[in-house]
This record gives structure tokens, sequence and C-alpha cells, in this order.
């Protein structure tokens, strides 16, 4: 229970600072000022492009479908009652991305790291979209595949879907495509949608009756 109460904390707190402008936003300028001083001559600019371009739509949401689907074929072979569930759940947690992301980014209308003024066609900069997209994406993916893997895969499956959502927040800060708060508000919103659809999502642990089943004899 500490993780989601812990990240509804931040969430609220860093959101509030956004909001009045607060002094939690200078440490929006020191990772900044870190990341401008590594860059001169680095060879890690195309990593950082490549890292963020991981929360886009294209691949995070497909990815997410694809596991949707292998989900509920394992979770049918497993004989899950309910095996279809896989389907609708990725299904859903795609589009809730941009319901969750969109009405924040044009409440916030926090402009970018460059400066630049928002222009009329423009939402903001607060809440990284690339993060909750791949952070959601990549998460609910492995959230569905886990419930019917050895322990083993499911800790792979659990570990690669964190590293690549905190390779892509790195790689939008690295990029100065956004303030280091804009994707730590991102992950907090991602963990507790992750949090809740964990306690909720059923495991695949009640097989379908059988014809041979002595109930149906």
């Amino acid at each position: 229970m500490a993780v989601p109460v812990v990240a509804a904390v931040v969430l609220l707190l860093v959101s509030w600072q956004v909001a009045v402008d607060g002094p939690l936003l200078g440490l929006d300028h020191l990772a900044r000022r870190a990341v401008r001083a590594a860059h001169p001559n680095s060879l890690l600019d195309p990593l950082g492009h490549l890292l963020s371009d991981l929360g886009s739509a294209v691949p995070a949401v497909p990815v997410l479908l694809a596991a949707g689907a292998l989900a509920a074929w394992w979770w049918r072979r497993a004989g899950a009652a309910r095996w279809w569930v896989p389907l609708p759940v990725a299904v859903l947690a795609s589009g809730l991305i941009p319901l969750l992301v969109v009405p924040a980014k044009a409440a916030f209308a926090r402009p970018g790291p460059l400066g630049d003024p928002l222009t009329p066609e423009q939402w903001g900069w607060y809440p990284s979209g690339h993060t909750a997209t791949a952070t959601l994406s990549y998460g609910v993916a492995a959230l569905l595949l886990a419930r019917v893997a050895d322990p083993r895969a499911a800790r792979g499956l659990t570990a690669g879907a964190v590293l690549l959502a905190l390779g892509v927040g790195a790689g939008l800060v690295w990029s100065d495509f956004h303030w280091a708060l804009d994707v730590v508000a991102s992950w907090c919103l991602a963990v507790l949608v992750l949090w809740a659809l964990d306690r909720w999502l059923p495991r695949p642990g009640t097989r379908r009756p059988q014809a041979s089943d002595s109930s149906l004899r």
C-alpha cells in the first residue's frame, strides 16, 4: 500500500508546484544544467532520441495491443474462465492514456525546457505524454502476460517494463524534450493506474468446465 500512497503524494506535490511555479521546480533547472554540461560532443544524443521514441504511440500502443492478444491466447490455454479479459483491458488502457494526459496538459499549460511560449494548438508539457504512454503501455503489457508466466519470466517482464519506462523518461530529459518533473509526474500517474489494475485484474486460475467434468455427468 505504500507505493500508491507515495506515488499519489509525489504527484500532488509536483502538480501543485507546477501550478504555482514553486521552488521545487528548481530541480528541473538543476537537471537541465547537468544535462547541458554533459552534452558537448556527446555520443549519447542519438540514444536519447531513440529512447524517447519508444514512448511514442508507435511502437508502444501496438506492443500493448499485441500483448493483450497474446495474453488472451495464453489465458485460454491455461483454462481461464474469462480468458478474453486481456483484450478489452489492452484496448481500454490504450484509450485511457490520452484521457489522463491531454486534459492535464491543457490545464497546466506548462512551457517546455526550451522556453518557447505555447502556441494555440499546443497543450503544454506537463505531464509527459511519452512517459505516460511508455509506462502504461509496457507496464500493462507486462502485467497481462505475467499473469500466466512462470515466476522467473514474470520478473523478467516486470523488469523489462520498468527499464523501458526509465529509459524513455531519461531520454526525454536528456534530449530537452521534457522537464524532469514532467517525467516524474507521469511515472507516478502510471504507477497509480498499474497498481489499481493489478488489484482488479483476475488471475487465470479458474478453469472452464470441461465435458468430462463430473458435474456435467
